[in-house]
C-alpha cells in the first residue's frame, strides 16, 4: 500500500473515531446504546431524521458504525482506497444519520457479493455497487416493520428481499450509467429509484400501505452545527501541511476537471489536492445553509457529507455553483421556502449534476439545478421513500434529458455542416 493511501486510511480513521467519541461525549453510553436499537428498529423510509428518533449521540455512532462497515470492506476486498471508494464512505456515513442501519445494510451487500459470484467477477469490482447499493436499505425496514406480518417472517421476507435487491443492482447499474453518459454523480440514486419503483408498486399491490413520513430535527445542538466546519478545517489542513503551494495548484486543476463520470480527483491529481478540495465543498455548503436558516440536522448533515465525499470524485466550487443557483431560482420562481426540507435537501443533492455544468457551461448547470427541483419534488412518490438517494433518481433522469437534447443538438448541426 502507497504511503499516501495509507495517510488516507489513517485520515478516515481518525475521523471516524473522533465521530464514535463525539456520539457518546454528547448522549452517553447508556443513552447512545438505547438510542441505536431504536434506530435498527424504525422504519427508515424518507424522510426519518436518526438524531430525533434515536437521538444525536446515537445517530452519529451509527454512522459512524456503518462507514467503518465500508471502508472495511475497501480495506479486505484490496481495493484502493481512492476518489470513488472516498465518495462512497463518506456518503454512507451521512445517510447512517437519516436512513442507513446495519440491519438495513447487510443484506444489500450480501446480495451484490452473490451477483458478483454469478457474473464471475470479485466483489472487489462490484465493491461500489454494493456501497452505494444501501440506498435501498429502508426497503428492507419498510419489509420487516411496515408490512403487518408476523415478526419472524417479516424478517425472512426483509432479508431475502435486500439480498434479491443486490443482486438487481448491478446488471441493472450498468445499463443506467448509459442512459446519462455518466453526467449525474448519483448513478446508484437513479438505479436504486428504478428498482424501488418496482419494490412499491408490488407493497401496494399487496395492499400494504406505506404512508409518507417526516421527521425533522428543528433544535440541533451546538454539535452538529459546527460539526461541518470542523470536519472540513481537518481536511483542508491535512492537504495543506505538506507542500501546500504544489498541493493548492493540484486544487487549482480539480477546479478544471469536468466532473463527469469516472473523475477520480485522487488519482488524476493527488490525494492531498483532493482532501483540500473537499473541505471547501464542505464549507460553501455548510455556508449556503447557515446563509438560507436551514437546520443542521441529520438530513442537511448527510446532503453535506455527501458532498463533501464527492469532493474526491466529480464535485467542486466551480462545476457546483450554478446546479446550486438553478435550485434557488426554481424556490424563487415558484415561491417555496429555502430553508423547508425538500429544498434545502435538493439544494445540497443536486450537485450530482455538476459534470453538466462543468462539461457543458454554467447556463446548463443553472437549467439542471432548475429542473432538479422540480423533478424531485415528484419522484419520491413514485419510490414511496424506500430509495434514500431520491435526489440522485431525480438528477439521472434530469440528466438523461438534458444530455438527449444536447447530443440530438449537436448530431443534427454535424450531420447539416457535412451536407
Amino acid at each position: 500500500m502507497e504511503r499516501e493511501e495509507k495517510r488516507l486510511y489513517g485520515i478516515m480513521e481518525m475521523l471516524l473515531a473522533g465521530f464514535f467519541i463525539a456520539g457518546v461525549a454528547s448522549q452517553g453510553p447508556a443513552g447512545v446504546w438505547a438510542g441505536l436499537i431504536e434506530i435498527q428498529l424504525h422504519p427508515a423510509r424518507l424522510l426519518n431524521d436518526f438524531t430525533l428518533i434515536g437521538g444525536e449521540g446515537a445517530a452519529l455512532v451509527n454512522a459512524a458504525f456503518i462507514a467503518a462497515l465500508g471502508l472495511l470492506l475497501v480495506r479486505v476486498s484490496k481495493v484502493r482506497l481512492s476518489g470513488p471508494t472516498v465518495s462512497a464512505v463518506f456518503t454512507i456515513f451521512g445517510f447512517g444519520l437519516f436512513g442507513k442501519t446495519f440491519f438495513n445494510v447487510l443484506p444489500i451487500v450480501a446480495g451484490v457479493a452473490i451477483s458478483a459470484r454469478i457474473a464471475g467477477k470479485s466483489f472487489g469490482e462490484y465493491i461500489l455497487m454494493a456501497l452505494f447499493g444501501t440506498t435501498l436499505g429502508p426497503l428492507i425496514t419498510a419489509l420487516a416493520f411496515e408490512t403487518g406480518f408476523p415478526m419472524v417472517p417479516a424478517l425472512l421476507l426483509s432479508v431475502a428481499g435486500g439480498v434479491a435487491v443486490g443482486i438487481l443492482l448491478p446488471p441493472v447499474a450498468m445499463v443506467m450509467l448509459r442512459m446519462h453518459q455518466g453526467f449525474s454523480l448519483y448513478n446508484i440514486g437513479l438505479t436504486g429509484g428504478f428498482i424501488g419503483v418496482f419494490g412499491a408498486s408490488l407493497l401496494v399491490a399487496s395492499g400494504k400501505s406505506l404512508p409518507s413520513v417526516l421527521i425533522w430535527n428543528t433544535g440541533p445542538s451546538l454539535l452538529f452545527v459546527y460539526l461541518i466546519p470542523v470536519v472540513s478545517t481537518v481536511l483542508i489542513f491535512t492537504g495543506l501541511i505538506s507542500k501546500p503551494v504544489r498541493y493548492l495548484k493540484d486544487f487549482a486543476a480539480i477546479m478544471r476537471m469536468s466532473g463527469r463520470l469516472p473523475s477520480d480527483f485522487m488519482s488524476t491529481q493527488s490525494i492531498r489536492g483532493s482532501l483540500c478540495n473537499m473541505g471547501v465543498v464542505g464549507l460553501l455548503t455548510w455556508g449556503y445553509v447557515l446563509l438560507v436558516g436551514g437546520d443542521f440536522n441529520g438530513p442537511v448533515l448527510g446532503g453535506i457529507f455527501t458532498a463533501i465525499g464527492f469532493g474526491a470524485f466529480g464535485k467542486h466550487p466551480k462545476n457546483g455553483w450554478p446546479v446550486m443557483l438553478g435550485v434557488v431560482a426554481a424556490c424563487l420562481i415558484f415561491g417555496k421556502d429555502l430553508a423547508a426540507p425538500g429544498p434545502i435537501l435538493a439544494a445540497l443533492f443536486s450537485l450530482t449534476l455538476a459534470p453538466l455544468a462543468g462539461e457543458f457551461g454554467w447556463i446548463i448547470g443553472i437549467i439542471a439545478g432548475f429542473l432538479h427541483l422540480v423533478m424531485v419534488e415528484r419522484t419520491g412518490a413514485w419510490h414511496l421513500g424506500v430509495n434514500l438517494y431520491n435526489n440522485g433518481f431525480a438528477g439521472g433522469l434530469t440528466a438523461t434529458l438534458i444530455v438527449s437534447v444536447i447530443e440530438w443538438y449537436r448530431s443534427t448541426h454535424e450531420t447539416a455542416a457535412r451536407r
